[in-house]
């Protein structure tokens, strides 16, 4: 892959951790609706994506009784709206406590993955030659595509998909392969963390049927280049643990882990009780 350097004087970046680690996930699929309480974040995408419909311990009450009533008070914002509640346990970020709290009543875990990520600095890849690039605001184009590789369930699904990648400006790559125009899709979301520029890399899907012929890599290294283009200091992606083929891609383009994640969700039988 032809490459190009990108050097800089910059000192190291500081880690990505905490609330600045889970602040910059929010802003790179982004909810349509955010409710703030008692130290959760409440997102709510009318029930497309867990990502974006869940609930996420920022700096909730770290005392036993305190965090129960501020769990339940949280939680009966999401029981009015006739939902289960999900809660995002995220890796050094999520209190011990709370978990404690979600499987001694029984709430099922579910969802594990890895949150990896990359500086950007040194040699980077270049863009590839073919790829169809948009920057800012969502690409209706882009998005055909994305849906048609990449589509979701649930009612409404295509226009709230749509809606929360609308939320966050972004790098948006299509590349051809064969006869067909657009046989893989990535994109990058800019995301601003204190100071510093980043971007959150997502919705990276290929045709099944042009698997196996590089474009993963491509359009992964051709995100960086481009977000790097944008000022990005670093890359972030969210990859699920047990997809193996992605994260062997991912570590080869010299992405670490850095955090992890999975889901608690209240059974129905503890809802009912």
């Amino acid at each position: 892959m032809n490459r190009r350097s990108r050097t800089s004087s910059t000192p190291p970046l500081r880690p990505l951790t905490g609330t600045r680690l889970a602040e910059a996930l929010i802003a790179g699929w982004q909810p349509l609706q955010r409710l703030d309480a008692d130290g959760f974040a409440v997102l709510r995408s009318r029930g497309v994506t867990r990502r974006a419909h869940s609930i996420i311990a920022l700096e909730p009450p770290a005392d036993g009784p305190e965090l129960a009533a501020a769990l339940e008070r949280v939680e009966s914002l999401v029981a009015m709206a006739g939902e289960r509640p999900t809660h995002r346990i995220l890796e050094d970020i999520t209190p011990p406590a709370l978990e404690d709290l979600l499987a001694e009543r029984g709430d099922e875990a579910t969802g594990s993955s890895e949150i990896l990520e990359l500086p950007l600095t040194g040699t980077l890849p270049r863009p590839h030659p073919s790829a169809v690039i948009a920057t800012g605001a969502l690409d209706e184009d882009w998005f055909d595509a994305a849906w048609r590789l990449a589509p979701r369930d649930g009612e409404g699904a295509r226009d709230t998909l749509h809606d929360i990648l609308a939320g966050t400006p972004s790098v948006q790559v299509r590349l051809p392969a064969g006869e067909e125009p657009d046989a893989g899709v990535g994109r990058a979301a800019l995301v601003t963390a204190g100071k510093e520029t980043l971007v959150v890399m997502n919705m990276i899907a290929v045709d099944p049927a042009q698997r196996r012929r590089g474009l993963g890599r491509a359009l992964s290294g051709t995100l960086l280049a481009l977000a790097a283009v944008q000022g990005a200091k670093r890359a972030l992606l969210e990859v699920e643990s047990d997809n193996t083929p992605a994260r062997t891609l991912y570590r080869s383009l010299g992405f670490r882990r850095i955090g992890g994640y999975h889901y608690r969700v209240r059974t129905e039988a503890d809802s009912a009780a």
